[in-house]
């Protein structure tokens, strides 16, 4: 239980006083009405005695009496009424009231404790809590329960426990509440006091001795009569008093009577001396103002229903100063009365001690006298009537059945509460002598009474008087003093169970269990305690349950082990109860108490249930702010209720908020719904992107629908980086900072984003509704704040933040309207949300001028949807805030960081609002979504620059600069159509008609180009800045406000198939220089589906024939071979090689060997082709100084038209091909060329690097072939014509090449070996490379006749040709020795002989062309093979190791014919 500020045997003696009655005249009453007081509330603050008393008890022992209190009341009477063992209304209201009149003090020192970051408040309604519940608090709270400190009281239980105790109504079962005396006040002002004596004395025989009255109950027959003489000090003749007093002694005696004299001061008197008032806490609380006064007898008035005594006292707190002596109760809230009244004002101090003197001689020389005299009486008629008719009960009792009355349950005790004694009963003497005992603190022999008379009563079954004589036993054996007797709980427990279950009075069972509980109490029997009051509450009694289960709660964190959690489940039982009372303030402090402990452990419908409570109560007691707290914390937390009551609480919340006074006059409030994820919040700067309109597309851009990608934001940046440097001279700016079109959680947030003016702003915010009802949200817009800014010209910093306006829209915002401000355009929006997970909002501002712009959140009308699912009834809606706070990354950079938690600034809704810019909108026509591999497409491209402000430097960049291509600025092509809508299936090449009389396959044109004219070069489109940005040809350089131009794109379908992410980034300028946005992007990406077309392979081999037209030139052979993969997936019926052509600088194509007979080669489904053709090295007059970087085209139509490759856009795909080619080789050509250099370094002389780059050159074919093709496509009935080239680089002789680049195969995984890294060895060149220094050639007849009759041996001469193809010095050996051993060999040349000389050695310079004439002979005609010649080089001045064994020709055949 809680800490109560008396002690358990104060509590006990303070209840079981000596009760005296009061009886005035109306003189007397009209004396101590001058103080606004009767006589006994005169008498009241002074019952208490300061000093102890005796008596002598029946064995003549003196018994001390200390701290005795009396307590003096008016006689009221009224008819006989039965006990019914419940409180009548009247006494259910008064003690509601005392209860209700008892509060918390507000503003008082609360009692918290404190453990770690959390405070649990006991003994206040306020909480002061945060979360979560502390982890040690058994440790804590037991410390609370021991310390000194510990003073969780409850005064409203302490108030209604005595206001319970005092109405207890006399009963006839006990005595304790029996006046033992009565006082008769007289004036002495009487004409004859003494016969106003004898009345008054005559009336309380009347009443006491008359039957029709059984109110009050007297003691004993011979009621002791004190009489007073009470004299007025302002009015009287003190003399004639004092001689009354003296003939009032010598009548009834100087220990009967007093002269009590008063009123020492008049009312009128000045008030310099403040005189202590002590009356005002005990007087009754349904007197609010001095009334007529009211007859000592009053029987049939409503408002004295009840006995003087049994109207509750409610007392002032225990530091009231008062003076010394008075009376001292229970802390109780001090109850004002009417304004303007006062008490005691004729008494002075020494009036106030005359009244104490009073009391003390009249319980000294009086009271006291008489209850000895009685207690011995008693005592003398028991121990008679014992040796005489008890010892015959005793006999019986002995001879029937023993002197112990047996053991029975109260199940087995007949109900004989309705058993009344003669009232000279023997039984009801000895509980009469226990009862006087027990008044005067003689506790021993009252326990000795009281477990006499118990026997007795159990004995005959009288119930109603054993459960009183069991009750009273219990308390006696407690107040004994020392250790002599343990205190019977067992005798409480049969008296609550005998009062409520047999005898049916639910009132005397409440007596006893609060007295029980207290007891236990002190002896720190919480548990026991516990369990009694909770087995005392019952549905008859809200308020009494509601006391019982609060203080059982502070009896389970009393515990030596706090049970934490069944305080707080009591807590809401107690409240639950108070509210059904009617006590919603003390109901509201119970749930706040249990409130503490439930929140924060995850017990959420708890919490739910407790706060919604709160909520209700605090709305209920005319606190709206404290509501509507508690309802937001329902609706914040993730809630496990139903739909159902999740819409009950929202629309409870609606009310109380819609109810809270001045809630939208000065500052919108936060609202809890719905829940706002600041950080998932976007922001989107620029217009919207358009649609398409008809056949344009537009471009993609950025947009608040596409998710953000980290890697191709990376991409995305790389390709700004590039355009940027192509524009500053390839020098990227240092003041250079990344695009950011669209800021969210995972851009880099830490500079101010700029935006432009007139420009929109859409801010994306991420709303999550935790309810699983609709909520309703209309409204909506954003909060700002602006400061305008003029960046056109530049101010001092300190001028500018002077003289800086600041505007906003809070103020507007109250008010929901569309208002068109210096700052923006708030964006109103009023939509329905249901109950989704999540959902987005976007809002847009439009700023207006330049400026700093601060977005700070949104403002919104909060509404439910109706429960009667009529969406016609508007529903309540308020109107708040929500602001946006985003938390910028936490930094990790310095020491100081990491080992702390800091964050860096967010600046996404920060934008600073920048002066007017270009903007740049692009349409692609005709731009197709699929294309066969090496397809050539034209497409147009339409750029608008819809802005105020004129647009340059426009360049583009892309990932794949080999996809697309403006054409050369150079060169025009007026053959091509220049708008799309010209004529269709017009070739996209620049086309001629083939000549008549031109031979097929042969060259029909030669045309040398530099690469500078497509952009290779170094000073072309794509010199400046890298290999992936273009320079976009504009008509003079500049877009105009409003214009727009159109220009051709060619598009080529990748060269490997399937779904290709091509990425635009186009870059332009404004006219103006210096701003703070220097350039503008625009993004595009489109999605290129490939399907697989031709595939091309080629391989070069030297030719075996040397033509003397064709002098030291030389000349090859390249074999193209063409398969058509295509699937026939996007309905191509066949290709039809139109064309091959060839891009070197010192090769070309010379005529095609094989050329098909109906020109065209034709090549259906998994069909394949085989062309070969032989080229030539260009001529010396075409490969001058000025023509060393420059390309000869040489074009070898096999149609009847021929395409012109050296323009647009063959020509543009073709060195857009080589620069993408060779954009990832120089990464590996550096590594080796770094290793070489130290291998060379390392190696003496070098002469390794010498050979290697010698036996390269010589291998080295440096050729490009092109083939062109066409398709036949059936599309919608109509049969369209598709072109494509594919290119195949032939780098090296004998070595394949193919159109395709082949997929690298995976390494596998090899376990990692950290060793020095060790010096590459050295490099020589492989035996397949020196094969090739040297090509040979046999000049014979086809045919020989020769007449073998005449002559047997037949002698044919032989020229072998040798050609030196390095640049380098050549030593050879020609072999002509037969070294094979096969048969087949042997049948086929095993009958000829070379004549002459077996071995040759030769020498030949760079490119030298010798002929070593030879002669063969034959004996037989046949057919042989004359290619047996070994021949071996090396470089000279090279060891042997270099020579190698040279490539043989084909095989040399010879027939031979015998005439």
């Amino acid at each position: 239980m809680a800490q109560c500020v008396q002690s358990v045997q104060e509590l006990i003696q303070d209840s079981f006083v000596p009760k005296v009655a009061v009886l005035c005249s109306e003189d007397a009453q009209k004396i101590t009405r001058k103080n606004n007081l009767n006589f006994s509330e005169l008498l009241r603050p002074f019952c208490r005695l300061t000093s102890e008393g005796h008596m002598r008890d029946s064995n003549n022992q003196v018994q001390v009496v200390k701290n005795l209190r009396i307590s003096v009341n008016n006689v009221v009477t009224r008819p006989s009424v039965p006990t019914s063992g419940v409180h009548s209304p009247a006494q259910r209201r008064l003690l509601s009231e005392v209860v209700s009149a008892s509060q918390p003090a507000e503003g008082g020192v609360a009692n918290v404790i404190t453990a770690g970051d959390y405070d649990l408040n006991i003994s206040d309604r306020s909480v002061k809590a945060s979360v979560p519940w502390y982890s040690d608090w058994r440790d804590t709270l037991t410390e609370l329960s021991t310390s000194k400190h510990y003073t969780a009281t409850t005064p409203w239980f302490e108030a209604y426990r005595e206001s319970f105790l005092q109405s207890m109504p006399a009963s006839d079962h006990e005595f304790l509440n029996h006046y033992l005396a009565c006082l008769l006040v007289v004036s002495s002002s009487e004409a004859v006091p003494v016969e106003q004596f004898l009345k008054l004395s005559q009336e309380q025989h009347m009443i006491q001795h008359n039957g029709e009255y059984t109110n009050p109950k007297w003691f004993i027959p011979n009621t002791l009569k004190y009489y007073v003489l009470l004299h007025d000090m302002s009015q009287g003749d003190e003399q004639r008093a004092d001689s009354v007093y003296e003939d009032m002694k010598q009548r009834y005696g100087s220990q009967g009577c007093y002269l009590l004299k008063i009123n020492s001061r008049t009312a009128a008197a000045g008030t310099d001396e403040q005189i202590p008032d002590p009356w005002s806490q005990y007087l009754n609380k349904t007197r609010t103002a001095p009334g007529p006064p009211q007859e000592s007898l009053v029987r049939n008035d409503t408002r004295n229903s009840l006995p003087d005594d049994a109207r509750p006292i409610v007392r002032r707190p225990t530091d009231l100063p008062v003076a010394a002596g008075y009376d001292r109760v229970s802390a109780g809230p001090a109850l004002q009365l009417a304004a303007g009244t006062s008490h005691g004002a004729c008494l002075t101090l020494n009036d106030h001690n005359r009244l104490r003197l009073f009391i003390q001689e009249f319980t000294f020389r009086g009271l006291l006298p008489h209850i000895e005299k009685n207690i011995r009486q008693l005592n003398d008629q028991l121990v008679s009537r014992k040796g005489l008719s008890r010892s015959l009960f005793s006999v019986t009792k002995k001879l029937f059945g023993g002197g112990k009355v047996p053991e029975k349950s109260i199940a087995e005790l007949k109900n004989t509460s309705g058993l009344l004694y003669h009232p000279e009963a023997p039984e009801l003497q000895i509980r009469k002598m226990a009862d006087l005992c027990f008044l005067v603190q003689h506790y021993e022999l009252a326990y000795s009474c009281y477990h006499t008379a118990k026997k007795d009563f159990l004995s005959d079954q009288a119930m109603l008087y054993a459960a009183g004589a069991l009750e009273m036993a219990a308390v006696s054996a407690f107040l004994q003093g020392g250790a002599q007797r343990p205190y019977p709980a067992h005798y409480m427990d049969t008296a609550i169970q005998t009062y409520r279950d047999v005898c049916k009075n639910k009132v005397l069972a409440e007596r006893c269990a609060l007295f029980s509980a207290e007891v236990l109490k002190s002896q720190a029997k919480y548990s026991d305690a516990a369990t009694l009051l909770i087995k005392m509450t019952s549905e008859d009694s809200d308020l009494c349950s509601a006391l019982l289960l609060e203080q059982a709660a502070h009896c389970f964190i009393n515990m030596r082990n706090p049970m934490v959690r069944k305080f707080a489940f009591h807590m809401i039982l107690a409240g639950h109860r108070f509210s059904k009372a009617g006590q919603k303030r003390h109901a509201l402090r119970c749930y706040c108490q249990a409130m503490q402990v439930y929140k924060g452990k995850g017990w959420s419908l708890a919490e739910d249930h407790i706060n919604f409570t709160i909520g209700r109560q605090s709305f209920t007691l005319r606190q709206p702010e404290n509501a509507v707290l508690a309802f937001r914390h329902i609706l914040t937390n993730d809630s496990q209720q139903t739909a159902t009551q999740q819409g009950a609480f929202l629309r409870e919340y609606l009310y109380v908020y819609r109810n809270v006074p001045g809630v939208c006059e000065v500052a919108l409030p936060q609202l809890p719904l719905p829940c706002i994820n600041s950080s998932a919040t976007r922001v989107y700067f620029g217009h919207e992107r358009r649609l398409a309109e008809g056949e344009k597309q537009a471009a993609t851009h950025v947009s608040l629908d596409q998710e953000f990608d980290q890697d191709l934001a990376a991409v995305w940046q790389d390709l700004e980086e590039q355009v940027v440097a192509a524009a500053n001279r390839g020098v990227v700016p240092s003041t250079f900072y990344p695009t950011q079109c669209c800021l969210n959680s995972q851009t880099d947030n830490l500079h101010f984003p700029l935006a432009v003016v007139e420009e929109p702003i859409i801010v994306e915010v991420a709303f999550r509704n935790p309810l699983k009802v609709p909520l309703v949200l209309s409204d909506l817009s954003l909060l700002w704040k602006f400061t305008l800014k003029d960046f056109s010209r530049p101010q001092p910093q300190d001028v500018m933040v002077g003289d800086a306006v600041t505007i906003t829209n809070e103020k507007e915002a109250i008010a929901p309207r569309v208002r068109k401000g210096k700052g923006g355009i708030p964006s109103v929006c009023k939509f329905l949300t249901f109950s989704l997970l999540s959902w987005q909002a976007r809002l847009k501002l439009l700023p207006r001028q330049t400026g700093q712009l601060t977005i700070l959140g949104l403002v919104y009308n909060l509404a439910s949807t109706p429960s009667t699912g009529d969406s016609t009834i508007n529903s309540p809606s308020v109107r708040g805030r929500q602001d946006l706070e985003i938390q910028g990354p936490r930094l990790n950079q310095t020491k100081e960081e990491k080992t702390s938690v800091s964050h860096g600034p967010d600046r996404r809704l920060d934008p600073t609002i920048t002066p007017p810019m270009p903007l740049l909108e692009v349409f692609f026509l005709q731009f197709p979504t699929a294309l066969l591999c090496g397809e050539i497409r034209k497409a147009y491209v339409e750029f608008c620059n819809v802005s105020h402000v004129p647009l340059c430097g426009l360049r583009v960049a892309s990932t794949h600069p080999d996809f697309f291509t403006f054409g050369s600025s150079s060169l025009a092509t007026p053959l091509t159509p220049l708008s799309p809508t010209s004529f269709e299936n017009c070739s996209a090449y620049k086309t001629l008609a083939t000549p008549p009389g031109a031979t097929p396959g042969s060259v029909t044109a030669v045309t040398l180009v530099s690469a500078a004219d497509f952009g290779s070069g170094g000073g072309g489109v794509f010199g400046t800045g890298g290999k992936r940005v273009a320079e976009i040809p504009l008509g003079e350089g500049t877009l105009t406000p409003g214009e727009s131009t159109q220009l051709p794109l060619w598009l080529r379908g990748p060269d490997q198939e399937g779904v290709h992410e091509i990425n635009f980034l186009f870059y332009y300028e404004g006219a103006e220089k210096g701003g703070k946005i220097s350039h503008r992007v625009l993004r595009h990406t489109v999605f290129i589906c490939a399907s697989r077309s031709l595939s091309v392979r080629a391989t070069a081999c030297r030719s075996n024939t040397l033509p003397e037209e064709e002098g030291r030139n030389g000349s090859m052979l390249v074999f193209v071979d063409v398969e058509n993969i295509n699937t026939s997936e996007a309905g191509v019926r066949e290709f039809h090689i139109a064309q091959v052509s060839s891009s070197s600088k010192q090769w070309r194509l010379h005529k095609c060997i094989n050329p098909a007979e109906n020109k065209d080669c034709k090549l259906t489904t998994r069909e394949r082709g085989k062309l070969c053709f032989r080229a030539t090295r260009c001529k010396p007059h075409e490969a001058t100084s000025k023509s060393l970087e420059k390309y000869t085209f040489a074009d070898l139509s096999l149609g009847n038209e021929q395409i012109i490759s050296s323009t647009t856009p063959c020509a543009d795909f073709f060195f857009r091909r080589c620069q993408s080619s060779e954009s990832w080789r120089p990464l590996i050509a550096v590594e080796t060329q770094g290793r070489h250099s130290r291998s060379q370094g390392a190696g003496p002389g070098g002469g390794a690097e010498d050979i290697t780059g010698v036996v390269r050159k010589c291998n080295e074919v440096d050729l490009d072939i092109i083939v062109l093709w066409k398709a036949f496509v059936v599309e919608d009935n109509k049969q369209v014509i598709l072109e494509g080239q594919l290119h195949v680089a032939l780098q090296t002789i004998g070595k394949e090449a193919c159109s395709l680049r082949q997929k690298e195969e995976a390494q596998e995984m090899v376990l990692l070996k950290f060793k020095p890294e060790l010096p590459p060895p050295m490099t020589r060149p492989s035996m397949e490379q020196l094969s090739h220094l040297i090509k040979t050639n046999l000049h014979y007849p086809e045919s020989y006749s020769h007449s073998f009759v005449q002559k047997s041996l037949c002698m044919i001469p032989v020229i072998l040709t040798l050609s030196n193809c390095s640049l380098a010095q050549v030593d050879a050996i020609i072999d002509l020795r037969h070294k094979t051993t096969s048969p087949e060999s042997l049948e086929v040349h095993g009958s000829f002989t070379w004549l002459g000389k077996t071995q040759y050695k030769l020498q030949l310079r760079a490119q030298e062309v010798m002929r070593l004439p030879l002669r063969a002979g034959f004996l037989h005609a046949g057919v042989y093979n004359l290619g047996t010649p070994r021949v071996f080089a090396k470089l000279a001045d090279q060891g042997a190791m270099c020579e190698t064994s040279q490539q043989t020709a084909t095989p040399a055949l010879i027939i031979i014919n015998s005439t």
